[in-house]
């Protein structure tokens, strides 16, 4: 390929591949300067494209994470609202390719790194039980989350997204899941809706849980059990925990990170099952199986044969941490507060009957099983 081969607009055709989830806005075509060095590297032109938006999402994750810090608010849901204020950049200019490649290649990068999370060893440690909770949880979770959808007039995807984001690991789960629905014009507004309806629940259920689990007298092998099968995000269930006690916490993590681990079997069927249905309908929409989701496996797999040093695994759970925050910093400049006020309460009340599934689901097995 020659020098202004690589600097053409005709190579920004790259830049289909990182469709939104309701499809792509066209980017404002852009090249490289002649004389600079991105017009000579082979991705000079895609890098060019992209890098104003992933600035603005980078700059944005920094700004959520120093404030979370500082003030013990949830990150995620500043970069979404903080996302929100800047939903001008994403209607035109030199912003929109960067923001859409953040909100989907870099999500992708993140929901794959959180497989060095996950070993073998720690969910077998935790017996027959609680595996079999999780497993109940998370699937009857999500089959609530798809027939309360129809009967509150919803779309029955977005009780598959909200169902998951409950059921699996808050946050984390609505991007990876979103990533495989189909392409719809509420798709987006429905992701941010999930995410900000999942953070608020999870940071409300981390300060009642552990006084609820004290009131009926759980032990700390039960209250973990509880508080890491219930609980939407990983963070939340580390503070609500160790809240307890050193052994409530440390079983409440284990727990948690087991459903963590179901995430790629969830992921993976649902992208089954939706590429099965595009193919039996007129109208298609749902993607091939996505390749972040093998190297979410391959990860657990590595990991779980000790072969990744604890320096590595911190390093990957980092990225990926950034990674989530970033993706999540675009996907609220790709929504407007406007598009959120016209979904009204049924989203709410949704993701709220789903939590009190899950946490009486859950209680009743470490009642009467544990």
């Amino acid at each position: 390929m020659t020098a202004p081969e690589r600097g053409s607009p005709h190579s920004l055709r790259q830049l289909e591949s990182l469709e939104s989830m309701e499809g792509i806005v066209r980017a404002e075509p852009s090249v490289p300067p002649s004389g600079s060095l991105l017009y000579r590297l082979p991705k000079g032109a895609l890098v060019h494209a992209v890098y104003p938006g992933v600035l603005v999402a980078v700059t944005i994750a920094l700004a959520s994470s120093w404030l979370s810090q500082h003030y013990g608010a949830p990150v995620m849901l500043f970069a979404l609202l903080f996302g929100m204020a800047f939903h001008f950049l994403h209607e035109e200019g030199r912003c929109v390719a960067g923001i859409e490649f953040s909100s989907r290649t870099i999500l992708r990068i993140g929901v794959a790194l959180l497989g060095v999370r996950i070993t073998a060893g720690e969910i077998a440690s935790l017996g027959v039980v609680p595996v079999l909770t999780v497993i109940a949880g998370v699937a009857t979770t999500i089959l609530v989350g798809t027939l309360l959808s129809r009967l509150l007039g919803l779309n029955r995807l977005f009780g598959v997204l909200s169902g998951g984001a409950v059921a699996i690991c808050g946050a984390s789960a609505a991007l990876a899941i979103a990533s495989v629905l189909p392409n719809r014009p509420e798709g987006e507004r429905d992701t941010i809706l999930t995410v900000v309806s999942v953070t608020a629940l999870s940071t409300l259920v981390m300060v009642l849980y552990p006084v609820f689990v004290g009131a009926i007298g759980l032990d700390d092998m039960r209250a973990g059990i509880f508080l890491g099968g219930t609980i939407h995000d990983v963070a939340q269930v580390v503070g609500a925990g160790y809240m307890v006690s050193v052994e409530t916490g440390d079983v409440a993590t284990y727990v948690k990170l087991l459903r963590v681990a179901m995430l790629l079997p969830v992921v993976f069927c649902i992208a089954l099952v939706l590429s099965r249905a595009s193919k039996d309908a007129a109208s298609g929409g749902a993607k091939f199986f996505p390749l972040f989701l093998v190297g979410f496996a391959a990860l657990v797999v590595v990991n779980s044969l000790g072969f990744l040093p604890p320096l590595v695994v911190g390093a990957a759970t980092d990225v990926s941490r950034w990674c989530l925050v970033t993706a999540i910093a675009a996907l609220g400049i790709k929504t407007s507060f406007r598009d959120l006020a016209s979904a009204g309460w049924r989203p709410v009340g949704l993701m709220l009957a789903e939590t009190l599934w899950i946490a009486g689901l859950v209680l009743v097995s470490v009642e009467f099983f544990v």
